[in-house]
Parts: C-alpha cells; structure tokens; sequence
C-alpha cells in the first residue's frame, strides 16, 4: 500500500463527490488532508471524520481567496506536498444559447482556478524539489461533447495547462498530471440527469440509460475509482509519470 506518512495534501472541491474520495483516500494512505471548498459545511464535516484534516474556506475564482488558502494550508500543517486541482462545476445548453455570463463562468471555475491553485503550488514544491500537482479534468478535455462547449474548453484548457506545466517542472523533482474521468457517480452528475429529465421529459432510468451507455462498459465510474488512480500518481513509484492526461472511463475515447 502507498504510505504517504509525514506527507500534506490539499485538495480542492475537496468537500463533496470525487474530492471527498481523493480526501479519505489519501488520508487513508496516512496523509494530513487540507479540505478547500466555497461551502464550509461539506468540508467541515469531512474533516471531522478525518484523523488529521484541516478545512479551508476558498473560492478557486479568487486570486486573492487561493492566495490565503495556501498561507493558511501551510501554517496547519506545512507547504503542502500533494496538491489536487479538483473544483469544477459544468452547465448545459447549446452553444447558441450560451451568454458570456456562462461562459465566463465556466472558463473561470474550470480552468483559471485551475491556474491559480497550481501557481500557488509551485513555489513551495519548487523549494523542496518534490511534489506532485494533479488536475481532475474530465473526459471532456480530451473528447467533444454536445452543448457543454465551454466546459468542454475549459477542461481542453486544463490539460493543456498540465502537459506545459510538465515541460516546466520535469527537472525540478515534481510530477504534473491530469486525471479524466469519465461520467461518474456523483453529484453533479445528479444535476446532469435532472437536467436530462426536465428538457427531454424522460424518467430517471431513461436519463441514467442515455448517459451510461458512452462508457464502453455501460456504468458511471465510481469516485473510489478517480481516488484509487489519484493515490497510484502521489506514489514514489509514478516518479516517472508526468505530462499524463490518465482516461478513468471505461474504454471511452
């Protein structure tokens, strides 16, 4: 098993669905976790039932906010080490149909926050020559998908960011790294589905079915699944693995 013993963790959306898996994972693993998250609620619970967890007030949209989550982060229990770019949030409509509102919206959560939490990483990795900065993307920075364009761009971008970010780094003892995942168990999934159902006027089981049958294996990836393939890259042994846009997604391409 991985041990990441003496290690700090951070992770951003860190509260509900796949980062609340990262967080248990890698404090399974032995890791102290710092929880971010624009709602305390969520991560304030997590961390309660965590046995070395901090949470962490942030808004990945807010330079300011990100600045401060690094700061406070680190007097709890250290620069953190792991640094998981999990906050993102996606809206549907056509592309026609999208206004700038909502488009800046997604560009700023998906990917500037993305940019922001890793420009805040890196000095102190940098600084101890280790560390290991993972995206969660999604498949949808590696594939199109109708009527989620900005979203689809704004994932294109992260993935774009981290394979650059790679280049930068790749001498410096830090690994850089994307995880995309397919659609998975969580719940912006269930927003996604709701969603399905109030514009086609299907059931659930018709919305789910619509959905579940991109994956090659006819399922949603579980969030334990995205944790698992998170766990492996903050590994001493994925020291050789940076650049990496990893598909979690059942065969889909």
């Amino acid at each position: 098993m991985t041990d990441l013993s003496g290690q700090h963790a951070l992770i951003t959306g860190g509260g509900t669905g796949v980062g609340a898996a990262i967080a248990r994972s890698l404090a399974d693993a032995g890791a102290a976790v710092t929880l971010a998250g624009r709602r305390t609620g969520p991560i304030e619970a997590l961390a309660a039932e965590l046995p070395k967890a901090q949470a962490i007030a942030c808004d990945v949209t807010d330079e300011a906010s990100v600045d401060a989550l690094f700061t406070k982060a680190a007097q709890g229990f250290g620069a953190p080490g792991i640094v998981i770019a999990n906050a993102g949030t996606a809206e549907s409509a056509p592309l026609g149909k999208t206004d700038l509102a909502g488009w800046d919206r997604m560009i700023a959560v998906n990917l500037t926050g993305s940019f922001l939490t890793a420009r805040a990483a890196l000095g102190p990795m940098r600084k101890a020559k280790a560390g290991r900065l993972i995206f969660v993307a999604s498949t949808a920075g590696l594939k199109g998908y109708a009527y989620v364009a900005p979203y689809c761009a704004a994932k294109h971008g992260t993935v774009g960011l981290m394979r650059a970010l790679a280049q930068e780094t790749a001498r410096e003892g830090i690994t850089v790294n994307a995880v995309c995942p397919g659609f998975t168990e969580t719940p912006m999934l269930e927003d996604s589905i709701r969603n399905i159902m109030a514009k086609t006027g299907r059931d659930e089981a018709a919305a789910r079915a619509e959905l579940t049958k991109i994956n090659p294996q006819n399922r949603f990836i579980q969030p334990s699944e995205v944790a698992a393939t998170i766990l492996w890259l903050c590994a001493p042994e994925a020291a050789g693995v940076t650049g990496q846009a990893i598909a979690v997604a059942g065969g889909e391409v």
